[in-house]
């Protein structure tokens, strides 16, 4: 299953609490969530496309970027 990685402009606790908040709704359609609060990074591990799971990113309100595909 892919790793997608995303810079997301988190910074605080509660930023990174919307970016997972918002990821729950997508269910078991996501395995494992990655969060890194010190350099803004979030790894999706899911078999959904980067488009989708940065379309619910940007639900957060906050400014999101795709990354790549972690190897």
């Amino acid at each position: 299953m892919p790793v997608h990685e995303f810079k997301v402009e988190m910074t605080c606790g509660g930023c990174a609490s919307a970016v997972e908040r918002v990821l729950g709704k997508l269910g078991d359609k996501v395995e494992k969530v990655n969060i890194n609060l010190d350099d803004r990074s979030v790894a999706i591990t899911s078999n959904l496309t980067s488009d989708e799971l940065l379309e619910q990113l940007r639900k957060t309100g906050k400014g999101v970027t795709y990354v790549g595909v972690k190897k």
